[in-house]
């Protein structure tokens, strides 16, 4: 199908892009990677009077360090998180995560921002941002301003990001040496998952010190997994204590029925994926 008529604007730096947007008000989409937004406008279910493309931002591609905090450019695609030296050294749940999105097409031309923007509860990276307790930096006309994972998500598709706002960073605390994994399920390869567990831990001596656990589709927003966090911590991180914990994996999670599976169905994926991904994560 062809898209609806609308206007389309190419800013070359972040103030052209937020000036564009509140331009345009509430009726303006931005475009990203493309990757989520083109499919919607081609079976015209957005009907956008604008499109802001980023492709020509270059503020808003890269991985650097800033502190104690990693700083990811919302526009840097999938493959270049993926494959980022410091991803790998210091948010390595991230690195692999990113890894499973899609297929490479998808990965070299998606970006980080577009899919937390997004706000789908299937897609991989808004659990894996809420575990890692990333902060999203966005840019109005009234300056810039952060937003923490765990309040950014407000629904299905829905962020609390203003129709003039701009994502236009992420920052994820550093966690050098942490044990992580991310299991997903899905029917097909490159499909969406019904259920994905991310699990990062921080261990000292045999005992888990720290837990990070986020539940991709157990809820109209990602999730922590508070309950599995809570029995892990300070245990040791013997196979009895980690599926002990993983029975916890369900609790305070609201998913959904579909063709894919029932809500009852999911709450059984999560504990059994939790179990899967600790146990993969401890043992290397």
């Amino acid at each position: 199908m062809i898209p609806s008529s609308f206007e389309y604007a190419r800013p070359s730096t972040v103030e052209e892009a937020v000036r564009a947007l509140a331009e345009a008000g509430e009726d303006a989409k931005v475009l990203a990677g493309g990757q989520s937004l083109l499919p919607v406008l081609r079976m015209r279910l957005a009907a956008p009077t604008m499109v802001v493309d980023l492709g020509r931002v270059p503020e808003l591609r890269g991985v650097t360090e800033d502190g104690d905090d990693l700083v990811i450019g919302a526009m840097t695609t999938h493959y270049d998180v993926h494959r980022d030296h410091l991803v790998q050294d210091h948010a390595s749940l991230l690195a692999r995560a990113t890894e499973t999105v899609a297929d490479p097409q998808v990965r070299h031309r998606g970006t980080f921002g577009g899919s937390l923007a997004h706000a789908d509860p299937a897609g991989d990276l808004p659990a894996v941002a809420l575990a890692l307790e990333a902060v999203m930096v966005v840019e109005g006309p009234a300056g810039r301003r952060e937003i923490p994972a765990g309040e950014f998500f407000v629904d299905y598709f829905t962020t609390s990001l203003a129709p003039d706002e701009l994502l236009v960073a992420v920052r994820i605390p550093k966690r050098t040496g942490w044990l992580s994994h991310y299991e997903k399920f899905n029917r097909v390869a490159q499909a969406w998952s019904i259920v994905a567990v991310g699990v990062s831990l921080q261990l000292s001596g045999g005992t888990i010190t720290d837990a990070r656990i986020g539940l991709t589709n157990m809820a109209s927003v990602p999730v922590r997994a508070v309950g599995v966090e809570q029995a892990l911590i300070g245990q040791s991180a013997g196979a009895d204590v980690l599926q002990a914990a993983a029975a916890h994996a369900a609790e305070g999670t609201s998913p959904g029925s579909d063709g894919n599976g029932s809500a009852e169905y999911r709450s059984q994926l999560a504990r059994v994926l939790t179990g899967r991904a600790l146990a993969i994560a401890v043992g290397g």
